[in-house]
């Protein structure tokens, strides 16, 4: 297994190890830790996996490969595909013939969080496991993720471990970071456990009647949406403030190929201070006092970190950046109207 923290040099911001996070992903240390490994599940339930991909057929092959390998007796594939092109379309194609259990489903209109709720929609399981176009995942990755639950039955969501590929390790912070999220053990997230921000979705699977329960992804958020990002930490807190149990479970891993060099950082943190500040703003402008809290603690840890840099003469730039755009995210929030009960932004289609 990788090592998901390199010990070279500081972690550029948005890198995700357990021990040095760059934005505070955790904030309630009364968690429920887990202890003991999964038992294993007397019938395997069905899975559907839903890969949500756009303008990546360099790597979708690979990702598709290792699904499809995958030592699990009942699964099918749907790949979500918003690309430009045609070129992963026939990627996506080639694949299905040597495995029939793949499927494909276009979209014209870019955006993950709308991937995500068109492959909710079209998938045929009960449990429907998510990963990403640059990842590979192990051949036992949905048999731990039907593990998990068959341990859980009352939990509703999941997430697993994202960590770098191994080939990528020789260039880990020294020439750029692969966003990773690792999870050293394993915790519930709920009313009666502790909560904490938390999520990253190149790995993570839920049961299709916490959807029901909880909602869509808000497709403001995420990539390809006005907000850019945190869709991911938003469903988490719905699914949170809905009442249901999250599971982080760290025997649900893949690996992580989507190498960034230090030069795309500045985009990415543009990114993620849009989203952090769009996802809290929304619950803030619902009268949401832990929302305000939360939105508190990511200015205040963002302030803390520019100020400590500026006392050591270090450079502040990501970091400057991540904490101006949650504030441009917060601006950009009011350009949407709230639809309160489902705690979703409102789009132009769902007006």
């Amino acid at each position: 297994m990788p090592r998901a923290i390199p010990p070279k040099r500081e972690p550029a911001l948005g890198y995700c190890p357990a021990t040095d996070q760059p934005f505070p992903l955790e904030f309630d240390t009364r968690v429920h830790r887990l202890p003991g490994r999964m038992p294993q599940p007397a019938v395997l339930p069905r899975i559907s996996v839903v890969i949500c991909t756009r303008d990546r057929p360099d790597t979708i092959g690979s990702a598709l490969d290792s699904v499809a390998a995958q030592d699990y007796p009942d699964f099918d594939v749907l790949v979500v595909d918003q690309s430009r092109g045609d070129e992963t379309e026939r990627i996506v194609e080639a694949t299905s013939r040597r495995f029939p259990r793949i499927r494909l489903l276009r979209l014209r209109t870019p955006g993950l969080s709308r991937a995500y709720n068109a492959g909710i929609r079209e998938a045929s399981a009960d449990l429907v496991a998510f990963t990403d176009d640059d990842v590979v995942a192990p051949a036992g990755w949905l048999r731990s993720i039907a593990h998990a639950f068959a341990e859980h039955p009352a939990v509703g969501l999941l997430y697993g471990q994202v960590l770098v590929a191994p080939e990528l390790e020789a260039r880990e912070n020294r020439d750029g970071v692969t966003p990773a999220l690792t999870i050293p053990r394993r915790e519930i997230l709920d009313r009666a456990h502790g909560f904490r921000v938390f999520g990253m979705g190149a790995n993570f699977a839920a049961r299709r009647s916490l959807f029901e329960r909880v909602g869509d992804f808000d497709e403001v958020l995420g990539g390809g949406g006005p907000l850019q990002s945190s869709q991911d930490f938003d469903f988490v807190y719905r699914v949170f403030k809905a009442g249901e149990s999250t599971l982080l479970e760290p025997d649900v891993v893949v690996y992580h190929h989507g190498f960034r060099s230090f030069a795309e950082w500045p985009a990415t943190m543009r990114s993620y201070g849009i989203g952090v500040g769009g996802f809290c703003f929304k619950h803030v402008r619902l009268g949401d006092l832990y929302a305000t809290w939360l939105l508190c603690r990511f200015l205040a840890a963002g302030t803390a970190r520019v100020g400590k840099r500026l006392l050591t003469r270090r450079p502040v730039g990501d970091h400057r950046t991540y904490l101006s755009h949650i504030f441009a995210g917060m601006r950009r929030s009011l350009r949407f109207r709230i639809d309160r009960p489902r705690r979703l932004y409102i789009t132009a289609e769902h007006t």
